[in-house]
Order: C-alpha cells, then sequence, then structure tokens
C-alpha cells in the first residue's frame, strides 16, 4: 500500500475511530463478540431467572439462591456474538461521475473504508468486495491490517464496465452476519432488491447506501448531451424544456428505490456527494435502530 493511500484516508480514521455499529438485533450465536446473541448463556450479562427443568445444563443453577430458597433456578444471560460484516462496492462505470471528478466513486471509497474501520472497532470481522470489471474479493478478517488491506484495495480500483452487482452481493452473502451494498443503484435495481429481499428473509441485516451525485439532482441549466457511461449509445439532449421532465422522472425513481429496499427491510440510506462529510454519513448509517438513516 502506497503511503499516499493511507494518507488520503488518515483524517477520516481519526474522525470514525469512537463509532461503534450495534447490531440492529439479536445476533446467531457463535465466535464471543460485542453484539446480542440469540442464544442464552453464563455469561456476566444477568437477564432473568427461570425454574431449572430436568435436562437443563446444572451449570446455570444459582447456587446461592438456592441456599436461599432451596429452590433450583436457572441463571440466563444474554451470550455476545461477532457480526461478520461484508461491504459491496459497486465500481461500475456509473460510479465514475462526475467524470472531472469522479465524485460518485471516491465518497463510496471512504465510505467503504470507514465503515469497514467502524465495524472493526466494534470487534467484528470486516471482508470486501469492489464489483467492477476487475472484481476484488476480500474475506472477512479480524485483524488489525483489514483497514490497510481496504484501503488498499479501493485505491487500486477504477470504475469500469456494466458488471451486474447482485452477483457480487451473493457472494458476499455467503460469509453471513451484515451485508453493505454501496451503489449509485444504475443498472441492476430489480435484481438488487431481489437479492437483499432474500437476506432480509432468512434473518440477515443488510444495508443499501444509494451515492447520488449533485448533478444527478440539479443539473446544470445549460443544454448539453448526456448519456449513460454504461450504455455508450443511449444518450439523451437535456434542455430547458426536457431539464424538468428529467427531475420528474429522477425523483420518482429515487422515491421508488427507497420506498422498495425498505419496504423489504432493508436499511436505506442516501449519500449525496458533497452534501454530508463522510464520518457524518458514517454515523448516520451506523446509528442504532430507531433513529433515521436516510438524509
Amino acid at each position: 500500500m502506497a503511503i499516499e493511500s493511507y494518507d488520503e484516508y488518515a483524517a477520516l480514521l481519526d474522525a470514525v475511530r469512537g463509532i461503534r455499529w450495534p447490531a440492529r438485533s439479536a445476533v446467531r450465536g457463535g465466535i464471543p463478540g460485542a453484539h446480542t446473541s440469540r442464544l442464552r448463556g453464563i455469561s456476566a450479562e444477568f437477564t432473568e431467572y427461570r425454574p431449572y427443568r430436568q435436562g437443563d445444563d446444572t451449570r446455570r443453577i444459582d447456587w446461592k439462591l438456592f441456599a436461599r430458597s432451596d429452590r433450583a433456578y436457572n441463571r440466563l444471560s444474554n451470550d455476545r456474538a461477532i457480526l461478520p460484516t461484508m461491504i459491496v462496492l459497486d465500481a461500475s462505470a456509473s460510479m465514475a461521475f462526475p467524470v472531472a471528478t469522479n465524485g460518485k466513486w471516491k465518497l463510496a471509497a471512504q465510505l467503504g473504508v470507514g465503515l469497514g474501520a467502524v465495524a472493526r472497532n466494534s470487534g467484528d470481522p470486516v471482508g470486501l468486495v469492489v464489483a467492477g470489471e476487475e472484481p476484488l474479493l476480500l474475506a472477512p478478517r479480524m485483524r488489525r491490517s483489514v483497514t490497510h488491506e481496504i484501503i488498499r484495495a479501493v485505491s487500486g480500483a477504477r470504475p469500469s464496465g456494466n458488471t451486474p452487482l447482485s452477483p457480487s452481493v451473493s457472494i458476499a452473502s455467503q460469509s453471513g452476519g451484515r451485508v453493505v451494498i454501496v451503489t449509485d443503484f444504475l443498472g441492476d435495481a430489480e435484481e438488487l432488491l431481489t437479492v437483499a429481499s432474500r437476506l432480509v428473509a432468512a434473518g440477515r441485516e443488510v444495508h443499501a447506501v444509494h451515492v447520488i451525485a449533485r448533478e444527478e439532482i440539479d443539473p446544470s441549466g445549460e443544454a448539453a448531451m448526456v448519456f449513460d457511461p454504461e450504455a455508450a449509445d443511449v444518450r439523451r439532449a437535456l434542455t430547458t424544456d426536457t431539464r424538468d421532465q428529467y427531475l420528474a422522472a429522477y425523483g420518482e425513481w429515487r422515491d421508488r428505490i427507497a420506498h422498495e429496499f425498505t419496504e423489504a427491510g432493508v436499511v436505506y440510506s442516501t449519500a449525496i456527494v458533497g452534501a454530508e462529510t463522510p464520518d457524518h454519513l458514517i454515523r448516520r448509517i451506523t446509528a442504532p435502530r430507531g433513529m433515521s438513516a436516510t438524509a
């Protein structure tokens, strides 16, 4: 990894250092970690007493209570477990917009690095999929160097082509735990919804971060020829007359994406380039359940 690449993200990593990312619901038990598990155990986090039943683990009996009451009760508690987090970054050509700044991709890369660091700081294994013409997969790891590996991966990636994103989400989901999709939804949104809905139905925590360039929601008033970077033959003239039609269609499309993914149980967030600092976006995305993730 080049020193310059790490330096580019140093301020962001400092800004998110104290953020934690609690699971939105109890996770399946397994390796001990920071999140409440669905299993009941004998850890120090006491929950409740339950009368002893034949066949129960005798290690859970509260013997001090038995000595006082002459009745056997199990001492129940919530176990703690890890939640592997896989981050999927859309690296298709549309993420290179605006061409002059690559604003959407730069923000997506910052979110990938920052969210990965927050998950790692919360004690969880973190992995990454960069979904582009040259896909890259980092399996989830807990080691300290994982943040550096993510930085190296996103620094070497260049958005291009029109590779569908949904297969990468399916690959990422095989690691279990939480899946975070960072995309502009320009491409296979319907397929993404299908895959995400299946994951939610299986009890998985799924986040979708919608990356949007300011120019997409407020295009210049000057006449211009616009084109689809993933389908060069699709071109449209953007004029004073067609601008209002575009804004109406784009707004309707954004609302539909937000509604459909939210209704499917996905935690949907918007990330508009330049509207918020990356660390503020990350705080909003990782906010505990009950707090709004949308801007």
